[in-house]
């Protein structure tokens, strides 16, 4: 069962591995992204990062898809995390089970604008936010579950 989707260009960090991971009661990380399973120093840096007695998986974002259609992620409850917008969309568009999107840290780059604190996306990216909104994917900005919720239609 998909618990949260996170999108954080950090992916995971202490805040997501600790406070996000302990709040939602996860016990598997997914990692989908498609650079990741190929650079080993990031791939480290991760595996680092992961808390104890969670389990952490590494997948491409296709291959991420082929898990979670293949039922072998129904038996945890899974939190995934993604480097950017584009990838939550494209694993909500093949997933439908994905119904709730966390907009975590999404660092600025020339034509973004400041949506939320540490959320910053360029238009292309908004309108990828409103498909998934219009899908019925509830899309909140959140760096720490403790913060107060923002929908992101509210900030479009």
């Amino acid at each position: 069962m998909i618990i949260l989707t996170r999108v954080d260009h950090r992916l995971l960090h202490g805040q997501v591995a600790f406070s996000w991971t302990q709040s939602l009661g996860a016990d598997c990380i997914l990692i989908a992204n498609d650079d990741v399973p190929t650079n080993d120093i990031r791939k480290t840096t991760i595996k680092l990062a992961k808390p104890q007695g969670v389990k952490l998986v590494i997948k491409t974002i296709e291959d991420s898809i082929h898990a979670l259609k293949s039922g072998v992620t129904d038996k945890y409850k899974l939190f995934i995390v993604v480097e950017s917008i584009e990838d939550a969309y494209k694993l909500a568009e093949s997933y439908p089970e994905i119904t709730k999107v966390n907009l975590g840290g999404i660092k600025a780059k020339e034509g973004t604008k400041m949506i939320g604190k540490a959320v910053n996306v360029l238009p292309a990216e908004e309108e990828l936010l409103k498909k998934m909104v219009a899908k019925g994917i509830a899309v909140d900005i959140r760096q720490v579950p403790s913060d107060k919720k923002v929908a992101v239609e509210d900030v479009l």
